[in-house]
């Protein structure tokens, strides 16, 4: 059953770009730009960062699901928007902009999962690798092309180089070559690759699974999986213990370990 999300209440906020849709736990947000290739201007960020941030408080969301429109997933930057007449600050406010919009990702305490029907470059991959989890269409192709106008997607290799191995990134990187679906998944941009067809239904599957999870344990363990990824092996472990420790005394968790012990008698 669908019902609707109240829309955040900026009115510098372009309602229109990312259309909401509520499945009980499970809340799609779809870039509806359909006919500009859902290019993440910045209007669409803002809006997308203001509808993420509005979810993140949101205790009966479970799940996010970032979805788009028409043959694209996003094409990257409004390049209208770095024309000739955008000097060095409006620059580094764009990029700034961008990479808060991809750590509003990170930060969110649910988890975000990328439906990605069809092309997503150069920024739009880069948000594709931000998101926690990633099912594509088997017709999806990606790339970060933006050597092939003279531009290196540096932004977008901070996220793609820690989704997969640095000499595959570095490649993308040099030559803005598209690789396809399959080539994604079996190198960890992806986790699942679907027929077009059935790219909603493993969406579904996938999402409902990790909302019937305890959301506490679940927002824990986000948390950690991405701290200790920048720390020592020792420091991670230390991390782990502590989130862990807190976790099993976290009332989802008793009550999962007392059914266990009492199934095991």
């Amino acid at each position: 059953m669908s019902a609707s999300v109240e829309r955040p209440a900026d009115s510098a906020v372009d309602a229109s770009l990312v259309r909401v849709d509520r499945h009980g736990p499970v809340v799609h947000l779809t870039l509806n730009r359909a006919s500009k290739y859902n290019v993440l201007s910045a209007a669409m960020i803002a809006a997308l960062k203001a509808l993420l941030e509005q979810l993140a408080g949101d205790r009966e969301v479970r799940v996010v699901v970032v979805a788009a429109e028409g043959r694209a997933f996003s094409a990257g930057h409004d390049l209208t928007e770095m024309g000739a007449d955008a000097g060095i600050e409006d620059m580094r406010a764009l990029f700034s902009t961008c990479s808060e919009l991809m750590m509003t990702i990170r930060r969110l305490p649910q988890p975000v999962i990328a439906r990605v029907q069809g092309v997503a470059t150069a920024a739009g991959c880069q948000l594709v690798a931000m998101c926690d989890l990633a099912v594509a269409s088997s017709s999806a192709r990606f790339a970060v092309s933006g050597i092939n106008l003279g531009l290196f997607c540096a932004t977008p290799a901070v996220a793609l180089s820690r989704n997969i191995l640095q000499k595959p990134a570095m490649e993308m990187l040099l030559t803005g070559d598209f690789i396809d679906a399959q080539t994604a998944r079996e190198r960890g941009l992806v986790n699942r690759v679907v027929p077009p067809e059935g790219l909603d239904a493993e969406i579904e599957k996938l999402a409902l699974a990790i909302a019937a999870k305890s959301p506490a344990a679940v927002a824990a363990g986000k948390r950690l999986f991405y701290a200790q990824q920048e720390q020592s092996i020792e420091a991670a472990y230390a991390s782990a213990g502590e989130v862990m420790a807190c976790n099993a005394v976290m009332e989802d968790a008793r009550g999962g370990i007392a059914r266990f012990t009492k199934r095991a008698d």
